[in-house]
């Protein structure tokens, strides 16, 4: 990591600044880092700004995380980014939200409000390298989709209708039928293989990965 330390204010802005600002200071060791500190602490005093101390701390990157963000060491010992572990239960909870089993729409209705979360959510996180969260992420979306559709079906007899409908076997519509109430069990079996990725494509469910 770099040792310089590189700070950048704005001028003229007349006292007033309109949000905070977050800065990551990354330095070679722990002694610079409270060095560092000290004299952050020392120039915003100057300029009557606040420093965050619930926020600020002089530690290492790895387990920090930033706008989202946090730091890992791949093969090689290669540090890449990903997607802060706050993050991801940030958005599991608000794909369980705008998934739901009890409100009433149809699959086209509720891909149709995950559309924009997706899509602004994988721009933001663009630069994570992680291409095996993407891929768990996108399958977990699914089987909540799957399970959704189930629920939706609620009885056996339209399940069964719906699947061969959709070109399953008849074993296979038989098999998931059967066991109409068990939507999340039964959304990662068989049923894979009739409401497949392709299945969610046509429905225009962005791909994560």
């Amino acid at each position: 990591m770099s040792r310089e330390i590189h700070v950048r204010f704005c001028e003229r802005l007349e006292g007033r600044f309109l949000r905070a600002i977050r800065r990551n200071v990354y330095v070679g060791c722990r002694r610079a880092g409270e060095r560092a500190m000290a004299w952050l602490r020392e120039l915003y005093g100057k300029l009557k700004l606040q420093i965050n101390e619930a926020k600020s701390a002089v530690c290492s990157a790895f387990g920090r995380k930033f706008l989202g963000y946090e730091l890992w060491v791949a093969k090689g010992r290669e540090v890449k980014c990903k997607v802060a572990n706050k993050a991801l239960g940030n958005f599991k909870a608000r794909i369980r939200q705008l998934t739901q089993r009890s409100n009433g729409r149809s699959m086209t209705q509720t891909v149709a409000g995950l559309r924009p979360y997706l899509l602004g959510w994988k721009a933001y996180f663009g630069l994570a390298q992680t291409p095996k969260v993407w891929r768990e992420l996108d399958k977990w979306l699914r089987h909540r989709l799957r399970a959704l559709q189930l629920k939706q079906w609620k009885r056996g007899t339209t399940i069964y209708r719906e699947l061969l409908a959709l070109g399953a076997k008849p074993a296979v519509a038989a098999k998931v039928a059967a066991n109409s109430r068990c939507w999340w069990r039964n959304s990662a079996m068989a049923l894979n293989n009739v409401l497949t990725t392709s299945w969610f494509d046509r429905h225009g469910l962005p791909r994560l990965s």
